[in-house]
């Protein structure tokens, strides 16, 4: 046995993996494991509760969301925390969208926070406040922007829901107290997900209806009846608010009972407490003095401007986000890793001369093993990939405002006059004054006419006039 091999001996066998095997520095190892979760994960939504959460004098927030099984911490910078992150305390439930990446100098795994939402009704009444102070700041409260109702209104149109008890009521009160009012009665849901653009693209629908029918609507009832907080949370909605303050026709809000203050309540010219109230409210002038008088009716122009305006400043704010990508990133790690030195330098005050000596030890070895050519070589290995994401990112931002661009041109194409006529439509206007005509009242017996089609113009002279 002494002539022969052991079959415990695995000496050559544990030298043949010494010399194939690849050895790890930390800080490598740590931007592979970052690369990865980068790469693998990106940007996610997370739900779970505030554990741990820290305020840095710096603005800077940290904390952990858990549930039963398990936590990931997070970091929320004072450059993207929002409104709500005064409202944020351990044990609140909440929603986060941000990063998955890897904190280098600790090995810790952890998010960047780029988004927060509550969950609940607190979530809801942080949002109305900070829509309401948004909306307040840009002046849609002002008195000076809301329009007088017509005392004497010939038409209304109510924007509710068909089956609800509110529209039962108005029409109930009207035809008690003015018979002889038209009602144009536009159906749409009041409440539930969406609710809030359909109530706005109805607002616009009846908006347009009266600038092609001048004259012929006077305001726009907007009502729907009581309920709970979240029931009625769609007039709550900035697409509502914002349909509601470009109107051109005066909007009376009646919305649930009195204790009900919405945001639509607020931006609307008249606030009603109920929508019985507000029918009594449009048909005072009648039921007073039963005198009826006729609204001059208000031009109204084409909100293609605005849109074009509305796109122009996206695709600015997309081209500022683009030369933010990469620096800012970079200066929100270098925050984080300045807090955590100043809890450093704090725990070592706190610690005086007993730990002095210690640290001093420590940072002598630290010092004797570093050398410079291999800080010079991780630096330009760091400063690499740098230059690689940044080109990544502009590449990405420059081609989605490429894309906002052509879509930009071709709705202004869509828009153009020529684009009009080449369906079909044509313009007719008096050959001598050049203006155009939009009623037959404005033309008579042998007055010459320019009509302008898509492949020409025709002159014409009228024979005859038809009302």
């Amino acid at each position: 046995m002494s002539g022969q091999s052991s079959q415990w001996e695995f000496g050559e066998l544990f030298n043949e993996r010494a010399e194939s095997r690849k050895v790890y520095t930390v800080s490598k190892l740590n931007r592979l494991a970052k690369s990865l979760l980068e790469g693998q994960l990106g940007n996610v939504w997370v739900e779970g509760e505030i554990s741990g959460l820290r305020r840095q004098s710096s603005g800077h927030i940290y904390f952990s969301i858990k549930d039963n099984k398990g936590q990931i911490s997070c970091a929320l910078f004072r450059g993207i925390a929002s409104d709500l992150s005064g409202a944020l305390n351990d044990g609140e439930m909440l929603l986060v969208r941000g990063d998955v990446t890897l904190y280098e100098p600790r090995g810790q795994y952890q998010m960047i926070v780029r988004q927060v939402e509550l969950k609940g009704r607190g979530a809801l009444q942080v949002q109305f406040d900070k829509l309401k102070a948004k909306l307040q700041a840009e002046g849609l409260f002002d008195s000076k922007r809301k329009i007088e109702i017509p005392k004497y209104p010939n038409c209304i149109g109510i924007v509710t829901s068909s089956s609800g008890a509110a529209i039962r009521d108005v029409i109930n009160v009207i035809q008690r107290r003015c018979p002889s009012l038209k009602l144009i009665i536009a159906p749409c849901r009041v409440q539930g997900k969406g609710a809030s653009a359909e109530m706005a693209n109805t607002l616009k629908r009846l908006n347009e209806w009266e600038q092609n029918n001048t004259g012929s609507l006077d305001l726009i009832l907007l009502t729907r009846g009581g309920g709970s907080m979240e029931d009625l949370w769609e007039f709550n909605e900035e697409i509502l608010a914002r349909a509601i303050s470009e109107s051109n026709l005066p909007v009376v809000s009646a919305i649930g009972h009195e204790i009900d203050i919405l945001i639509s309540d607020f931006v609307a010219d008249v606030r009603a407490s109920t929508p019985s109230a507000a029918a009594e409210l449009i048909t005072e002038g009648f039921h007073s003095s039963q005198d009826f008088v006729r609204r001059s009716s208000r031009r109204i122009y084409s909100l293609a401007s605005d849109n074009i305006s509305g796109l122009g400043r996206d695709l600015k704010h997309q081209l500022h986000r683009l030369v933010q990508v990469h620096p800012a990133r970079k200066l929100m790690l270098k925050s984080q890793l300045l807090d955590d030195l100043s809890e450093d330098l704090q725990s070592l005050v706190q610690s005086r001369i007993k730990s002095a000596k210690y640290e001093l030890n420590q940072l002598t070895q630290r010092l004797d093993a570093q050398k410079p050519s291999r800080h010079v070589t991780l630096q330009k290995e760091r400063l690499s990939w740098l230059f690689k994401q940044l080109n990544e990112a502009s590449i990405k931002k420059l081609t989605a405002c490429r894309f906002a661009y052509e879509r930009i041109t071709e709705n202004i194409r869509l828009l153009s006059p020529d684009t009009i006529l080449s369906r079909g439509y044509s313009i007719t206007s008096n050959v001598n004054t050049g203006v155009i005509i939009r009623n037959s009242i404005d033309v008579a017996a042998g007055q010459k006419l320019l009509t302008r089609l898509k492949d020409g113009r025709i002159i014409s002279t009228v024979d005859q006039e038809e009302g």
